[in-house]
């Protein structure tokens, strides 16, 4: 029986995921197996010792500490794409709300108190202060063309855009789904040159802090819209309000406001709603609760923000999985423990990302304990389970 923790609430559609015939899920467990969560902040908690493995039903991590979690072998998992729809469809949301000055224009009608003729003609005299621009045949540079990004470049060549895309790191994956009519830059430069509006989709780590500056703003073209639904610290404060002040800016659209952004006239600053659809959250619980459940019955690791994906089905055999520091000979090492042992490795995955990685073998027998050990005790070893034979 396998132990979950929620610290959130969870879609039950995707709770309904860990049979309670095998899985203990609850808010109030003590030495959980695995924690899932959506915003709680795991920084301030002290994870147990029992913990294998973190979900986020969702995109970004940053309340999770994840280089922490690295350090004990722990994957966290997440789920990108699962609420790909539900930003994409906030993103356009904004491109019209700023383009068409649809909050200053409701403000202005919900402002008004004359009746009759009197309300006609102060609404039609009104309306000459919210005169906005079409988007067809503007230019949208999406930042990050992971999932969301995808989609969102691809419904603005629909609405008649122009795209232009930067991501240096796009995947195989997202490159066949994205339409060849976006156009793909090198350089943020480039991309902020050419474009009337810019979306960001990048997650906020160490090279994403900051990375919109005065330089890029500059770059774009005047009386332009910038959206971010990512994170916070992807646009540098005082060149976001300098370009907001001197006219660059015609707008900026976020969902993480600050005092200073609420009170900006030319800010449309909105609740932390990018995955805030029902249908989003389901997917997203679905997906992190599926992802954990194998890491948990079988070891397989998908969808992990910090270790490398490691998938091998299990014929009926016996199943260690170890997670190590990213070293030369450590697969060696282990082969060699296991012989010794009189093992016989029937398969055998091994995976790196980065600093870390992730060994899966299967073997034709039980691991005798004092086999485990030794695996255990082999230098940058970081966690060793043993799963036992597999259920043909």
């Amino acid at each position: 029986m396998f132990k979950v923790l929620t610290l959130n609430n969870i879609a039950e559609v995707g709770l309904q995921r860990l049979p309670g015939d095998h899985f203990e899920v609850g808010t109030e467990i003590s030495d959980p197996d695995a924690i899932i969560l959506r915003s709680y902040d795991l920084h301030s908690m002290e994870i147990p010792d029992s913990v294998a493995a973190i979900g986020r039903a969702g995109a970004g991590v940053n309340n999770i500490p994840v280089d922490a979690m690295s350090a004990r072998g722990i994957p966290v998992f997440n789920a990108p794409g699962a609420n790909a729809n539900a930003v994409k469809e906030l993103a356009v949301a904004g491109m019209l709300i700023a383009a068409r000055n649809i909050f200053g224009a409701r403000d202005y009608v919900k402002g008004l108190d004359q009746e009759g003729d009197e309300l006609d003609n102060a609404v039609e005299a009104g309306k000459k202060q919210f005169v906005g621009f079409e988007l067809p045949g503007r230019t949208l540079g999406v930042i990050g063309l992971g999932a969301v990004g995808v989609e969102v470049a691809n419904v603005a060549l629909s609405l008649g855009m122009k795209v232009v895309g930067f991501d240096p790191q796009i995947t195989v994956q997202r490159a066949w789904q994205l339409s060849s009519a976006v156009q793909q830059v090198d350089t943020l430069d480039k991309l902020f040159t050419n474009a009337d509006v810019i979306s960001v989709h990048v997650p906020l780590v160490e090279g994403t802090r900051g990375l919109i500056d005065t330089v890029q703003l500059d770059l774009m073209h005047d009386d332009g819209i910038l959206i971010n639904f990512s994170r916070r610290g992807i646009v540098k404060r005082d060149a976001l309000f300098n370009a907001l002040e001197s006219g660059k800016l015609h707008a900026f659209v976020t969902d993480f406001p600050t005092a200073e952004l609420i009170a900006h006239p030319k800010v449309i600053a909105l609740p932390h709603l990018g995955a805030s659809t029902a249908e989003a959250e389901e997917n997203c619980a679905i997906m992190v609760a599926e992802n954990v459940r194998d890491f948990l019955e079988n070891g397989n690791i998908r969808y992990s923000v910090n270790f490398p994906e490691a998938v091998m089905p299990r014929n009926g055999t016996y199943r260690i999985t170890i997670a190590n520091a990213n070293v030369p000979n450590m697969v060696g090492q282990i082969s060699t423990c296991l012989a010794s042992a009189g093992l016989n490795i029937e398969d055998l995955l091994n995976k790196s990302r980065g600093e870390l990685a992730y060994t899966l073998v299967d073997l034709d027998a039980t691991v005798p304990e004092d086999t485990l050990a030794a695996l255990r005790a082999i230098e940058g070893v970081l966690t060793l389970r043993n799963f036992g034979k597999a259920i043909s």
